[in-house]
């Protein structure tokens, strides 16, 4: 019997790039708890000149910047399944997580410190940058004063005309990535996920393989299924950047 599709949330996570730019790690990513109504894009280039009659033509000056902001919500008074599952009862223990993308880091270089990177994804929206502002409200308290519902507004910036896409898969265990974004193996006749992942070098992870596949008798596969060996692994990317 098919299963209702889940609602895919945004993720959060932090990450740090080489010299050239280019997303070297990356932190454990996070869902938030409740996905934006709107996410706000805006495109920028530096320019001089052409101010003026017969003046020289507008010139670009710098690579341009991409900024993005949205507002999210946390409440650990939600409803089922949105409630944090841990008896949580002061809303800060949830937008701790947002707050710390702001604090400076220390660098490789003594004594100086520079903002974390940040990645947000959610489906094929994908933006990689840092945090400008960040603004909480605290909109609701409970007897003992402790803050139960928050709004935090994020503005995030590169420097750069960013452009990417991204492409997350499903949420949870026994969901499959899209077709065509990971590598996956047709089942022999008399396979089973166990000896599937033992010839690929993963007979620890079989149970993994098997939740992430749909599988619910692992001793047997039909063969030719195609199987995705890549247990636990849940997000691809795939980046394109243009200028406008």
């Amino acid at each position: 019997m098919p299963q209702p599709a889940q609602l895919l949330k945004a993720q959060m996570q932090e990450i740090t790039w080489n010299d050239n730019q280019e997303v070297q790690d990356a932190g454990e990513a996070f869902p938030v708890q409740f996905n934006p109504e709107t996410l706000k894009v805006a495109y920028s280039n530096q320019s001089a000149g052409g101010d003026q009659r017969g003046g020289a033509a507008v010139q670009f000056v710098g690579q341009g910047t991409t900024k993005l902001s949205f507002d999210l919500w946390f409440d650990v008074t939600a409803p089922a399944p949105d409630r944090p599952s841990d008896g949580q009862d002061d809303v800060r223990k949830l937008t701790e997580k947002i707050v710390n993308f702001i604090r400076p880091k220390q660098s490789d270089t003594a004594g100086k410190f520079i903002p974390p990177g940040v990645r947000f994804l959610w489906g094929t929206f994908l933006f990689e940058g840092v945090v400008d502002s960040i603004n909480e409200s605290l909109e609701f308290f409970s007897e003992q004063g402790k803050p139960l519902r928050a709004k935090v507004g994020m503005a995030l910036s590169k420097q750069d005309i960013q452009f990417k896409f991204g492409n997350q898969s499903s949420p949870g265990l026994g969901t499959s990535p899209s077709p065509g974004t990971t590598p996956q193996q047709p089942a022999r006749e008399g396979d089973s996920v166990q000896s599937m992942s033992a010839r690929d070098g993963k007979q620890d992870n079989w149970q993994k393989i098997a939740n992430q596949n749909n599988i619910d008798n692992p001793r047997f596969i039909p063969a030719g299924t195609p199987i995705n060996l890549t247990a636990g692994v849940k997000i691809n990317f795939q980046a394109r950047v243009g200028v406008s």
